[in-house]
This record gives structure tokens, C-alpha cells and sequence, in this order.
């Protein structure tokens, strides 16, 4: 039997890697004789970077400017192949919100700086596609901070380069590109996004994600009134209208790189399991393990678990799925294909036991449902 082992992370607890070894231990205790392939998947937001070292990304470090000018470092990955280079980087890698402190100040001075480093970085390596993957973010710029790691200056009427940060965009009149990296206009730029929110507005990155990077209500609205004044300034310098449905993603990081290269939105499963060659492994398998920490409604909206399950099923391979809870139905899990679920909760003592031992309980579990299965 070959066993394709292809979980997301468990959030707080494993990394997809660390779950795949874990529900590769449980699954071979029962099939000892089994070819189990560990493939760690994502969805496009954190962990893309671990699934791409995990396809054969060659990983690599860069001290960057972390989201309010603290240094730190930062992970990205690239690889030489099919007549291209190709880096993967993640905002949450140089502009995490794990490397701030959610306070208002902070939210207003948070800028995407060091994911422009990193996309220099990449570009100096030779790339010539970069993959961008969204998520865990602390700003809510724009991506402008980016592009002045890239050689874009925002000036305000006076003439000044304006702060960093998304608290200082309703300030910018006026952009200064002579010094616009020329590499970014040839770049093949694919930015994995997964949700639906324009720029600004109501709906928009400042209203929705703003209050979780300790914004306030009139951080919020500055933030807003930034973002949509930035908009007006990039469509005055480009000609493109970037406040499109998914450029309020990351504190609307697709706006600056809608504006000024060739980049392309994408469904973060469907770009990540491109990149990774996900197809080639389901067309080997028999069986295809997948989870994630919380599988919930939200799952059944395409996240990867759930996303690899429709595409095992519609190749005619069983899914079985394990996770750190299940809060949805066995019907609603059997409509994309799924024959058996089993959560750490069913053996866990305690759900704070579940966390703290969660690759124990994984192994144990899997297990289970393979023997119940």
C-alpha cells in the first residue's frame, strides 16, 4: 500500500512536517509493510515555505528588517529547474505579527520592509519567479513598505520620503520611481491569496484584520484612510485600479505589486500544490492522510486539507482525515470524500494535554481510525 501522508500544521502545537512524521508513525504500526510518503501541504498563508523545502526548495536565510525596524532573520527558499528559478517567501517570515506586539502604536508603525529585502534577496539569486505567500502579517501598508526596500519613494507635499508604516500613507502625494528596481517589471510575481477582501472599505484590511494587529477604532480608520489614499496614488502613477477583490490580504501587501509588476492572484492550495508537484504524489497513491489543528467550517471552504480531499476523491482515492478537533459533520466530511475522521480530543485527556503532546496523540489516533477504518 502507498500511503500519500499530506497534512497541514497543527497550529500551536505541530508543523505540517512534524504532524506528517507523527500520523507516519501511527499509520505504519498498522500498515508496517507500507510505502508512507511524508508531504506536508499548505494553503498558501504559513507553512508554504516549510512545503516548499519539503518538495526540494533549497532554503535559505537573510537578515531583514523585521515589522517595526527590529533586525531578524528570515527563511525563504528557491530552486533551479524547468528552465526557470523560482523563490518562495512569506510575509510572516520578515513581517510576522509573532515578531510584534499588538498595540495601536505598533499597528500604525508595522510595514512589510523586510519582505522587499527578501524579494531583493531572491532576485540577486537569480529568480525569476517569485511566489508570495501571505498570512500571519503584522502590517497593514499596503505593501508599500516593500517597494521602498525595492527603491520606491512615497513622498508627502513637502517633498519627504514619508514614514514606514501604514499610519503614514495618507500623507503620500506623490511617488518617486527612479530608483524602481527594473528586475520587479521582468519578475513573474504569483501571490497566494485566500480571501476575497478588497483594499479598503468596510470589508477592507484595515476593518477586518486591523483589530487582530492591535489596531483601534481610529487606528482602524487611519489605517483605512492610508490604504485608500495609497490606492489613489498608485492608480495616479500606474493606471491600475488595485483595490480588486483578495488585495486585502496581509494588510493589502498584492496592492503595491498589482500596481507595479505583472502579479497574478492565486488560490493558495491550488499554487502551492503546483509549485510542489502535489499532483505526481496522488497519482502514486492508495490512501491519502491529511488534517490540521482545528478542522471547522472555514476548512470546508477550501483550506488545504479539505481542498486535498476533493482532489483525491475525484481521482477515486479514500481520505482519511485526523485533526486536533472536528467541529463539522461526518456528512459534510463524507461530501468531499472522506471515509473516516478520528480528533485528539477522542484520546486526549484534556484539549491543553492535546496541545502539549500533540504528536503522541497523533500517532495514537491515526491509528485507531486505520484499524476502525
Amino acid at each position: 500500500m502507498r500511503i500519500l501522508i499530506a497534512p497541514d500544521k497543527f497550529k500551536g502545537s505541530l508543523t505540517a512536517a512534524e504532524a506528517a512524521a507523527a500520523i507516519a508513525e501511527g499509520a505504519l504500526r498498522v500498515y508496517p509493510d507500507a510505502v508512507a510518503t511524508q508531504f506536508p501541504i499548505a494553503d498558501g498563508g504559513e507553512g508554504t515555505l516549510e512545503a516548499a523545502v519539503a518538495a526540494g526548495y533549497e532554503e535559505r536565510l537573510n537578515a531583514v528588517v523585521g515589522p517595526i525596524l527590529a533586525p531578524l532573520g528570515a527563511a525563504w527558499a528557491i530552486h533551479k529547474g524547468d528552465g526557470k528559478v523560482t523563490a518562495v517567501i512569506e510575509t510572516a517570515q520578515a513581517s510576522g505579527l509573532a515578531d510584534m506586539e499588538p498595540t495601536p502604536a505598533n499597528s500604525l508603525r508595522a510595514h512589510s520592509y523586510g519582505c522587499g529585502q527578501l524579494i531583493a534577496a531572491a532576485l540577486d539569486a537569480g529568480a525569476t519567479e517569485i511566489v508570495l505567500g501571505l498570512g500571519g502579517s503584522a502590517m497593514t501598508d499596503g505593501g508599500s513598505g516593500a517597494l521602498r526596500a525595492l527603491g520606491l519613494k512615497p513622498l508627502d507635499s513637502a517633498g519627504n520620503v514619508v514614514p514606514l508604516g501604514g499610519g503614514s500613507l495618507a500623507d503620500v502625494v506623490a511617488l518617486d520611481t527612479s530608483g524602481l528596481d527594473p528586475r520587479l517589471s521582468a519578475t513573474t510575481f504569483r501571490i497566494a491569496v485566500d480571501v476575497r477582501n478588497p483594499l479598503y472599505g468596510p470589508t477592507g484590511a484595515a476593518h477586518v484584520f486591523g483589530p487582530q494587529k492591535g489596531a483601534d477604532q481610529d487606528a482602524v480608520e487611519m489605517l483605512d484612510a492610508g490604504l485608500r489614499n495609497w490606492a489613489s496614488v498608485l492608480r495616479e502613477a500606474t493606471g491600475r485600479d488595485v483595490n480588486v477583490p483578495g488585495a486585502g490580504a496581509a494588510g493589502g501587501f498584492p496592492a503595491s505589486f498589482l500596481a507595479f509588476t505583472g502579479a497574478t492572484l492565486e488560490g493558495g492550495f491550488a499554487l502551492v500544490a503546483d509549485l510542489t508537484g502535489l499532483a505526481d504524489q496522488l497519482g502514486q497513491a492508495d490512501l491519502v492522510i491529511t488534517g490540521e489543528g482545528s478542522l471547522d467550517s472555514q476548512s470546508l471552504t477550501g483550506k488545504a486539507p479539505i481542498a486535498l480531499a476533493d482532489a483525491a476523491r475525484d481521482r477515486g482515492i479514500p481520505v482519511i482525515v485526523v485533526a486536533g478537533r472536528i467541529l463539522v459533520t461526518v456528512e459534510e466530511l463524507a461530501g468531499h470524500g472522506v471515509e473516516a475522521a478520528a480528533q485528539l480530543l477522542d484520546v486526549a485527556s484534556s484539549p491543553e494535554g492535546a496541545v502539549a503532546n500533540a504528536g503522541k496523540y497523533l500517532a495514537w489516533v491515526t491509528s485507531q481510525v486505520l484499524e476502525g477504518a
